[in-house]
């Protein structure tokens, strides 16, 4: 996920935005390493890493033609009181950044929203 925020700051008199996007956990230091090693070229203001966030993600090439997903996706978490961190969409794909200890909780939902549940366990790996 890559989102560029609207809000916009004025930082050293230059209008800035905030630009946040996702790697794997196991990339997330290598990356912040690059970008802070990158501050005097793309003079940013800060680095944040946070590992504790869950990705949760609704795909089908259909789904462009159909109104309404999202509002479902959406509806699924706000029921289950899960605070959607980031939201990224395409013409496939829905995906919600939320707290990772939602993760779980946010799968299940969405899956029951979208009739998916099943009654096996699965483990997915970070």
């Amino acid at each position: 996920m890559i989102i560029q925020s609207q809000r916009c700051r004025i930082i050293k008199g230059a209008t800035t935005r905030d630009i946040a996007f996702t790697v794997a956990q196991m990339d997330a230091e290598s990356a912040r390493m690059a970008l802070e090693q990158a501050t005097p070229e793309l003079g940013y203001g800060e680095v944040v890493v946070d590992p504790t966030i869950a990705k949760v993600s609704i795909v089908g090439a259909g789904m462009v033609n159909q109104p309404g997903v999202a509002a479902c996706m959406f509806a699924a978490l706000a029921q289950q009181q899960i605070n959607i961190q980031m939201i990224a969409t395409s013409e496939i794909k829905i995906s919600c950044l939320v707290a990772e200890e939602d993760g779980v909780k946010a799968l299940q939902a969405i899956h029951a929203a979208f009739e998916l549940s099943g009654t096996h366990s699965i483990q997915v790996p970070a």
